[in-house]
């Protein structure tokens, strides 16, 4: 089994510390298309998947995705976890196909679905966030 850094207590610890709203993701984005004179609601109980920012006006959805969590393919910040594989990957997996159904279910009912990877803000937040204003603004 490989090593890990940390006791179980202080992983315990660290793991329950990670947040699934408002993350720092969540807020570059949100704060931009605010500043840019955008109004939306946030975390859509209403709709599939709960998308991080919703909207109404342009019947567009945002769903601000961290790399590991939702298994971004292809990522430098994504890996397989090192240790209590049995739990991690299985959950990793159903985010990826709750993700997957909440992109169906919302496009079916007519909504424009737009992911923001975290590794895409870290790389050029300027130019991922420009290019997300104008997907939204072409609805």
């Amino acid at each position: 089994m490989p090593y890990d850094m940390f006791d179980p207590q202080k992983r315990s610890e660290i793991m329950s510390n990670i947040r699934s709203k408002n993350t720092k993701g969540e807020m570059i984005v949100r704060k931009y298309l605010h500043q840019l004179g955008f109004r939306f609601r946030l975390h859509g109980s209403k709709l599939p998947g709960k998308p991080d920012i919703v909207l109404s006006k342009y019947k567009c959805v945002v769903f601000v995705h961290g790399c590991f969590w939702h298994a971004h393919q292809d990522c430098k910040y994504y890996r397989d976890p090192k240790t209590n594989q049995e739990y991690w990957i299985p959950k990793i997996q159903r985010n990826v196909e709750r993700d997957k159904k909440a992109i169906y279910d919302l496009t079916a009912m007519g909504w424009k679905v737009e992911i923001v990877w975290e590794c895409e803000l870290k790389k050029d937040a300027e130019g991922r966030l420009n290019d997300l204003v104008s997907s939204i603004r072409s609805v």
